[in-house]
């Protein structure tokens, strides 16, 4: 057993080890002091809009759901008055970066107006900017690509208790 004993064998052996040892070390120490995961955002805002839209004759007050894994972001924009229990598709896809949201998809364009002065495309492209994501009042804007519309807004995050309340009677 002593004759297969090979010095070069183990100290080969012995480097490789330690090597993987201070690199693990070193990447931990590095992963610990530099990377942080982002901050969780708020589901719910309620946004009110500066101004109607110009087919408009009275904007609908509107809540934008989110979704959030990590930075991509999934969310719905759909009137106040839709009932918070029922499934609403996830039509907005985008990204949170240096406390910055971008969002962009299609909507449908009756979520907007309560009464609509004419008959629009039902669903349009829109990009929605919100900045500074973890203050109360969040400022944003809308763009609506048919006619290059854009929309300021101020977002308020909405508590449990914001949202809609849920009946109690069985």
């Amino acid at each position: 057993m002593i004759s297969n004993f090979n010095f070069k064998s183990l100290a080969f052996y012995g480097v490789a080890i330690s090597s993987v040892l201070i690199l693990f070390k070193t990447v931990t120490a590095y992963g610990e002091n530099h990377l942080h995961p982002t901050s969780p955002i708020n589901s719910r805002y309620s946004l009110t809009l500066s101004k109607n839209l110009p087919n408009c004759k009275q904007t609908n007050k509107l809540i934008l759901n989110i979704l959030q894994s990590g930075i991509y972001l999934n969310a719905s924009l759909s009137p106040a008055t839709t009932n918070a229990d029922t499934e609403q598709q996830l039509n907005l896809t985008g990204i949170l970066k240096n406390q910055n949201l971008d969002l962009s998809g299609k909507i449908d364009i009756a979520n907007f107006c309560q009464d609509p002065i004419s008959q629009t495309k039902a669903t349009q492209p829109i990009a929605i900017q919100m900045s500074q994501i973890n203050q109360n009042n969040v400022p944003g804007q809308i763009k609506l690509n048919q006619n290059s519309t854009t929309l300021e807004f101020t977002a308020v995050p909405q508590t449990d208790q914001q949202a809609q309340p849920k009946s109690n009677s069985h």
